[in-house]
C-alpha cells in the first residue's frame, strides 16, 4: 500500500517571516537577497511576499495599509484572505529579531521540494532516448547545480523588481565610485577602463601564436589569486601543470625561465624560490591540464570545483580552439564547433556568475 507524502513545508515559518516583515520595516533587508516568492509553499504567502518586495523596490513602507493596497492593486487581496489574514499574520510573532532564522527554514523546505521535482526532471532526461549520454549527464548535473545554488535560472521577474535591483546597483556603484569592483587584472589602465572583469562576462583574449597570450592570462590569474585572494580555476589544454607552475615561479621571482627549466640556477635564486613558494602556496588557484576537454566536461569540472570551494571568482581557458565540441557532428564544421564552445563558456559564466577568460588563437595570415 502506497502512502502519499506531503511535500516538505513549514507554514508556521512562512507566517513568521511575513509577520516579522510587517512588524519591522528594516527586516526585509535581512532576507530579500536570498528568499524568493517561489520559496513559499502556500501561494497566498508567495503573493504577500511578492507584494512586499514590490513595495521595498519602490522605496515605500511595508505595513498593513500599504500592503493591503498593493495586493488590491494586483487583485490578490481577496485571494490571500483579505485584511483579516494580514492582521493574523502580523500577530504570529511578537518581534522580528528571528526573521532570518525563519526565512532560512522556508528556504530549506523550498530546496527539498525542488530536489523532489528535480528527480522527476532527471528521470525524464534519462528516458529521452534521443539524448546523447554526455549531454544527458550535463543536463542532470545542471539541474542539481541550480538547486545547490538555490537559483531558478530563466524565471520571470517583474519590471518593478528589476528596477529595484538596478537602483540598488546604482547606489552601490555611486558609493564605491573610483574603485575596481570586478576582478582586477593587475593592469592599471585596463582595470580603469573595465572596472575589473565583471560577473557573467565571457572575455575573449585573442592574438596570433607566440605573442604572449598565455603569459598575460597567467599574470591575470596570478594577480587575482595571490594579490587579491580570489578563487581562480585555470584550464590549460596547451601546457602541462609543471610548465605552468614554472612560469608562475618565474614571474613571481623574476628569474629567467631558462634556468628554471634546465636547473642551472644561481645560489641566490634558491632563497627567492623558497620565499615565493611559501607566499604562493596559500593562493586559491587550481589548474586542470587535461589535453582533451569538451565544453560539457569543462563546465562539469568548474561546477564541482565551485561547490567544493564554496565559490569561484574567475575561470581561465587556454585555449578555445583546443577544446572539443560536446556533440561530434557527422560532417565536422570547425567554425560551428568553436561557436558552440563559445556559447557553452558564456553559459558557464552566467551559471556561475563569474567572468570567464578564454584565450583564442588567430591565424597568422
Amino acid at each position: 500500500m502506497s502512502i502519499d507524502k506531503l511535500a516538505p513545508q513549514a507554514v508556521d515559518a512562512e507566517q513568521s517571516v511575513l509577520g516579522s516583515l510587517l512588524i519591522d520595516a528594516d527586516a526585509i533587508l535581512k532576507v530579500a537577497d536570498f528568499l524568493h516568492p517561489a520559496d513559499f509553499y502556500r501561494q497566498q504567502h508567495a503573493d504577500i511576499y511578492e507584494s512586499m518586495l514590490a513595495l521595498h523596490a519602490q522605496r515605500e513602507p511595508i505595513d498593513l495599509v500599504t500592503l493591503g493596497d498593493e495586493l488590491a492593486r494586483r487583485e490578490r487581496l481577496d485571494a490571500i484572505g483579505g485584511p483579516a489574514y494580514l492582521a493574523t499574520v502580523m500577530n504570529v510573532v511578537p518581534t522580528a529579531v528571528h526573521v532570518e532564522h525563519y526565512a532560512r527554514i522556508v528556504e530549506r523546505k523550498s530546496v527539498l521540494r525542488n530536489l523532489i521535482a528535480a528527480a522527476g526532471k532527471i528521470a525524464a532526461v534519462g528516458y529521452e532516448e534521443a539524448n546523447d549520454a554526455e549531454a544527458a549527464i550535463d543536463r542532470a548535473e545542471s539541474i542539481l547545480f541550480e538547486i545547490s545554488q538555490h537559483r531558478t535560472i530563466g524565471g520571470f521577474e517583474s519590471l518593478a523588481t528589476l528596477l529595484g535591483q538596478a537602483y540598488d546597483r546604482l547606489e552601490y556603484l555611486h558609493e564605491h565610485r573610483g574603485q575596481i569592483l570586478g576582478i582586477p587584472s593587475g593592469l592599471a589602465q585596463l582595470d580603469t577602463l573595465l572596472g575589473g572583469f565583471q560577473p557573467s562576462d565571457l572575455i575573449i583574449l585573442a592574438a596570433r601564436p607566440s605573442v604572449g597570450k598565455t603569459s598575460l592570462a597567467l599574470n591575470i590569474a596570478q594577480h587575482a589569486s595571490i594579490r587579491e585572494a580570489k578563487k581562480v580555476a585555470v584550464f590549460s589544454l596547451e601546457m602541462s601543470k609543471e610548465q605552468l607552475s614554472l612560469r608562475l615561479l618565474s614571474a613571481e621571482t623574476g628569474i629567467n625561465p631558462r634556468p628554471l627549466q634546465t636547473g642551472f640556477m644561481e645560489e641566490t635564486d634558491w632563497s627567492k624560490i623558497a620565499t615565493v613558494m611559501n607566499d604562493m602556496a596559500g593562493a586559491a588557484m587550481w589548474v586542470d591540464d587535461s589535453p582533451v576537454l569538451s565544453v560539457m566536461e569543462l563546465r562539469t569540472k568548474a561546477r564541482r570545483l565551485e561547490m567544493e570551494q564554496h565559490g569561484l571568482d574567475l575561470v581561465i581557458v587556454d585555449y578555445l580552439q583546443l577544446m572539443q565540441a560536446s556533440v561530434q557532428s557527422r560532417e565536422p564544421n570547425r567554425v560551428q564547433e568553436v561557436s558552440e564552445i563559445s556559447r557553452g563558456l558564456k553559459q558557464l559564466a552566467r551559471e556561475l556568475k563569474v567572468p570567464v577568460i578564454a584565450l583564442s588563437q588567430l591565424s597568422r595570415g
